[in-house]
């Protein structure tokens, strides 16, 4: 480690550490409620601070068989934190020169979602209604990107069948990749009285301005030496036009908001975690006009989710699809797909050439075998909410080691090893159990984990490093750290931390 600058010290005692979580083979779920979500409770929304739902999941042996077959022996090495240890050594971090720490005073906006680095080293932050900021090398001010530079937080199709959209922006998550180029996720619109965009398309009343909302776009910076940024933009309507899927031959219109945005450079695919399920999108295509959502020009593949029924609230009768809230995707060194939602997970297995097919997601997706409850619930299926233990996964990430990080928003952080075995994390070893974000450091291995409130924790070599107001300062470690990347772009790695209360925090140390 570098200069800690000022510590305080303390221990504390880890439990739950070598607990296995037990999984349960749900068979092929009842069809009965459809992909559909009947809100009959009122609940159309993905809050991560309302109560989720979990259910009980299985890695099977030949999966655990895959993993050990790309990599060698199975390791149980845990980089960060002692394997089977019972303590950590927890280091309250209050001064530390390798922060850079970025606000308003910096031209950044009072609420932001995420941020990311692209392979020029150009700094983009979704900063939600004031839209998509810049930050150039060399440069001391974030530069604002809104509908008049090009984001589309709507689909083209929409604007041809007639829809008047109000002014609207809501940019919730960006993924940096190759120089110069980001992708952009929005939330979709929504409107008193209405249906929201999930459910508005299926409604009695479909408005295009609603269920084309949301989305997600391809954002390239013009390198043409002006003064101010120029963009070029193409957008990924996520959806399925008319004919593409049988049962529903008008079109599908389900994910709308996405939450996390997965770029992988080596098989050129795009992951897109959103509201009601996860999609694929092809990272280099070109728009075609009036495509309407076929699925040779659309650029997009969706949408996939762990099939699962259950009641809303207490005293419905009448079954819903549980899925929703997809905030977790993560790639294994195999080449495994991680996705982790509100209710279920799920694992992808690669082929042989290490890429993961959608198509082949969404067939396993079906089947319980291949559904994970990391918090596993009193009732497997067809359960009311006194019966589950909702999983909030808010984020996950591959450990050096092949070990899975699971962070939730409401039941705190689990280590999955590569056997399958996984351990509870104690609460004490965490500025704040309610993880919002996590990312695996390169240059150690070590875990950084992003609270609702209170700052950052690094799980490195044995000591839990705790980093809170000392360095970012009371206003923002009041609101939740939304948003851990890393960025190589400089030749030396830099963790970018987006804080909702309008802070971007760079750490260039050891």
């Amino acid at each position: 480690m570098g200069v800690l600058g000022k510590v305080e010290v303390g221990i504390l005692r880890e439990f739950g550490v070598g607990a296995v979580l037990l999984g349960t083979v749900l068979g092929v779920l009842g069809l009965g409620a459809g992909c559909a979500r009947n809100n009959d409770d009122g609940h159309g929304g993905d809050g991560l601070g309302e109560a989720w739902a979990d259910d009980g999941g299985l890695v099977t042996p030949e999966s655990e068989a895959g993993d050990a077959g790309a990599g060698g022996e199975v390791s149980q090495a845990w980089p960060g934190v002692p394997h089977e240890a019972s303590d950590f050594e927890v280091r309250r971090v209050t001064e530390n020169a390798s922060w850079t720490v970025w606000g308003a005073e910096s031209g950044l906006p009072s609420w932001l979602h995420g941020v990311t680095a692209d392979a020029s080293g150009n700094i983009w932050v979704a900063g939600g209604e004031a839209g998509l900021l810049l930050l150039r090398p060399g440069q001391s001010q974030f530069e604002r990107l809104g509908l008049e530079d090009g984001l589309t937080p709507y689909a083209e199709s929409a604007t041809e069948a007639g829809a008047e959209f109000p002014v609207y922006l809501d940019v919730i998550a960006v993924t940096g990749a190759e120089a110069n180029t980001v992708f952009v996720g929005y939330r979709g619109r929504s409107e008193a009285g209405a249906l929201g965009c999930e459910d508005n398309w299926d409604g009695p009343a479909p408005d295009a301005s609603i269920y084309k909302s949301g989305d997600a776009d391809r954002v390239r910076l013009v390198a043409d030496g002006s003064d101010a940024p120029r963009i070029e933009v193409a957008h990924y309507d996520i959806s399925s036009g008319p004919g593409v899927v049988s049962a529903e031959p008008r079109g599908r219109e389900k994910v709308c908001d996405i939450y996390r945005i997965l770029f992988d450079a080596r098989t050129r695919s795009l992951w897109f975690g959103g509201n009601h399920g996860y999609a694929w999108g092809d990272p280099d295509f070109e728009p075609v006009e009036g495509c309407n959502g076929q699925l040779d020009c659309s650029g997009v593949l969706e949408h996939a989710h762990p099939l699962l029924n259950g009641y809303l609230k207490e005293g419905s009768s009448t079954l819903s699809a549980l899925t929703g809230g997809y905030r977790g995707l993560a790639l294994s060194a195999a080449g495994d797909l991680w996705v982790g939602g509100w209710f279920r997970s799920q694992r992808c297995l690669a082929d042989a050439d290490g890429r993961v097919d959608f198509w082949t997601c969404e067939s396993q997706a079906l089947l319980g075998q291949n559904q994970i409850d990391w918090w596993p619930d009193a009732v497997a299926d067809e359960s009311r909410p006194s019966g589950r233990t909702d999983d909030h996964v808010s984020d996950l990430a591959v450990g050096l080691d092949g070990a899975l990080w699971v962070g939730s928003s409401q039941n705190g952080l689990l280590r999955r090893a590569r056997d399958g075995a996984t351990a509870r994390i104690s609460p004490e070893a965490m500025v704040d159990p309610m993880v919002r974000a996590l990312a695996i450091d390169p240059l150690d291995g070590s875990l950084w984990i992003g609270g609702a409130a209170g700052g950052l924790t690094r799980l490195t070599g044995g000591q839990a490093l705790h980093y809170g107001a000392g360095i970012f300062g009371p206003s923002l470690v009041a609101g939740a750290a939304l948003d851990i990347q890393i960025d190589e772009s400089q030749g030396r790695r830099r963790v970018l931390v987006a804080f909702e209360n309008g802070g971007v925090a760079i750490y260039a140390g050891d």
